[in-house]
């Protein structure tokens, strides 16, 4: 980058120059189904129908589109997580884009390039906050309006300086706090609504010749100056010839938060070991980050038990599974007693490796004196260690099916989001006929 460059222009130029390989569509379409599954998944949740009271789905209307489909894509914990950025692009990436491209009765293959675009943006600003913000702030709404801007300038054919200007108002916009988790309150899926809602409008404005700030990263008063106390701006442009970080990005087998993922594993593989034998301890060994979010040691409600390594640790471990009915009432009393013996303590040499790499080690003791270890350095669903288009699928149709959506229905469904690849009209997904 020169001197005179700005990192907003730089990131626009590395996008745009950015070649897409083959297989990078396809990938993208995976994601797409996953993000898409996850909002169908929960449109009978009691969030989704506030939205969809307060923000309705309207055709006509890609503001309102874009911020319902962003909230209800969140609201299962299930969505794609970025491990680098600590965030979840696809809920807002995806829905700004779908809203754009549906309003436009937009081509698969523009939809897609865009949300490859969109993922670049939101996930290389993320990599860039350092990690200091994410103790206040929630990567996913500081970061994602970039995503969501950078989507829809693809998508709008945005120049260089309206894409810049959009990017600068997306900046500008962003916010979303963690105090919600003090309380167990809904907020993360307002951050994901506004985060999609706000960079769509950037574009947009940015069309019509509304200018942003160029500076928005790294001016004196700008997004690093104000929101990271150890910023790494260097990360914005490093790599540029890097596999597309959509491409980078997990998947989500667990209802749950990420962070809970690589404990939940270890814990399954030692719920087969076990054999049913009483434990007497279990001591989790994590990262930080993983701590400062999710040590609840007595969730009283849903929300709150998705956030608590205690209890996904105790329901792994006795009953190998984990799954939307863990965290309700039943599910949370049936393991009270086991996770009461849960302790848990940062792990110099996960919390190292942490953001690259979301590890753990699960230790117990049964009541018989015998001791069990086991360690994970990454998730099912990561990169390294990927579900399949069918285990995709069956996430899916597991998702669609719990939403009463019928089998032929949700398999019409998955085919047509696969055939975005070969260019098929994104209106013909027919999503608005699933996702209320």
């Amino acid at each position: 980058m020169s001197d005179a460059m700005t990192l907003t222009e730089g990131l626009v130029d590395l996008i745009r120059s950015k070649p897409i390989k083959a297989g990078d569509l396809d990938q993208a379409a995976l994601f797409v189904l996953d993000t898409l599954a996850c909002a169908i998944g929960a449109r009978k949740a009691v969030p989704a129908k506030m939205l969809a009271k307060v923000s309705p789905l309207k055709l006509d209307d890609v503001d309102k589109m874009s911020f319902y489909l962003g909230g209800v894509s969140h609201i299962l914990e299930m969505d794609d997580l970025h491990r680098a950025s600590v965030t979840h692009p696809g809920s807002v990436v995806i829905p700004a884009a779908w809203a754009y491209a549906h309003l436009w009765d937009m081509n698969g293959q523009a939809f897609l390039r865009a949300v490859l675009a969109g993922y670049e943006a939101c996930c290389r600003i993320g990599m860039a906050v350092g990690k200091e913000h994410y103790r206040v702030w929630h990567n996913t709404a500081t970061c994602g309006p970039f995503g969501s801007a950078m989507a829809v300038a693809q998508l709008a054919e945005l120049n260089r300086e309206q894409a810049v200007w959009a990017l600068g108002n997306a900046g500008t916009q962003s916010a979303g706090l963690w105090e919600f988790l003090a309380a167990g309150a809904m907020s993360k899926h307002l951050h994901t609504a506004r985060g999609a809602q706000a960079g769509l409008m950037a574009a947009r404005l940015a069309k019509e010749g509304f200018t942003g700030p160029a500076r928005i990263l790294e001016g004196e008063k700008g997004f690093f100056k104000g929101l990271c106390p150890d910023p790494d701006p260097d990360a914005v442009l490093r790599d540029p010839a890097a596999d597309w970080q959509l491409v980078q990005t997990s998947i989500k087998p667990w209802p749950c938060c990420r962070h809970t993922h690589p404990t939940i594993d270890a814990a399954i593989a030692l719920h087969h070991e076990l054999g049913g034998r009483e434990l007497a301890r279990i001591e989790v060994g994590t990262y930080q980050a993983a701590i400062d979010v999710c040590d609840r040691p007595e969730p009283t409600e849903p929300y709150g038990a998705r956030f608590s390594l205690q209890h996904c640790v105790a329901v792994a471990l006795a009953t190998g599974k984990v799954d939307p009915s863990s965290f309700e009432p039943a599910g949370r009393d049936s393991v009270k007693d086991l996770r009461s013996r849960v302790t848990l303590h940062a792990d110099a040499q996960v919390d190292a490796a942490y953001p690259d790499s979301w590890g753990t080690i699960v230790s117990v003791e049964t009541a018989d004196g015998q001791r069990l270890r086991t360690a994970r350095r990454e998730c099912k669903g990561d990169p390294g260690n990927p579900v399949t288009p069918a285990d995709l699928k069956e996430k899916a149709l597991g998702l669609m099916e719990t939403a009463g959506i019928s089998l032929v229905r949700a398999e019409t469904f998955i085919e047509a989001v696969f055939g975005l690849v070969d260019d098929r009209p994104v209106r013909q997904l027919r999503l608005e006929e699933l996702i209320v």
